[in-house]
């Protein structure tokens, strides 16, 4: 029987669930905003982002992941955080927050200057292990989101689709939205070849994606 593509990611065993747990319920703290590639820290440990559209719901999966409730800010205005911010996982790990992109309720000058921002800083940061590509799961891939793993693809960076809201939609949805993200990832190059699928309301997939997190520190 052949493999699926992208197939769901499947849960981590003890050890590496533990590994997880461990990461995000130690010291995590909002280190600093940037918006300029002179202001990043020191590329002095390992590094993930989390990339999404506007109101993919990306803070609240932050906050969900790090078991606190206001850690990401999360806003019902598209567009709001036009920073690239930086958390600290222990002394181990920077998390990166992404600029929301698509349907950016921001002037026209300032969406071009943190569209930039954001392309060059996927194109330089050399501690860079995984992107996460945050995809509403009652949507699939939109276009917005192809130019992203285009973008991605272009610079050479690992990165990985974790669908979001996974509980506000009906089995026979969720079958169907799979597909279609499947076949929307077939074509591009730096996609991991399998899916995360998480719901911060439920819990569901927050123990895979921690432990995934945390492997990726602990790669040399």
């Amino acid at each position: 029987m052949q493999r699926l593509p992208f197939p769901e990611a499947e849960p981590p065993d003890t050890e590496h669930a533990e590994a997880g747990r461990k990461l995000f319920a130690g010291e995590v703290d909002f280190l600093k905003g940037v918006v300029a590639m002179s202001g990043l820290p020191p590329a002095d440990r390992a590094e993930v982002c989390f990339a999404g559209r506007s109101n993919v719901g990306k803070s609240s999966l932050i906050n969900a992941l790090t078991g606190r409730k206001a850690l990401a800010r999360a806003s019902n205005t598209p567009g709001r955080t036009q920073e690239i911010n930086y958390f600290t996982l222990g002394d181990s790990h920077y998390l990166v927050d992404l600029p929301g992109y698509g349907y950016a309720n921001a002037p026209l000058d300032v969406v071009r200057k943190w569209q930039a921002l954001l392309k060059t800083y996927l194109s330089g940061r050399a501690s860079l292990r995984r992107a996460f590509v945050l995809v509403d799961a009652r949507h699939g891939v939109k276009p917005v989101d192809e130019e992203i793993m285009a973008l991605l693809d272009r610079a050479a960076v690992p990165f990985q689709c974790v669908l979001t809201k996974t509980d506000k939609i009906a089995a026979g949805t969720r079958e169907k939205v799979l597909a279609q993200v499947r076949e929307r990832l077939a074509p591009h190059p730096a996609a991991y070849p399998e899916l995360i699928l998480t719901s911060s309301e439920k819990g569901e997939g927050l123990a895979t994606l921690r432990s995934t997190i945390a492997a990726l520190g602990a790669q040399q």
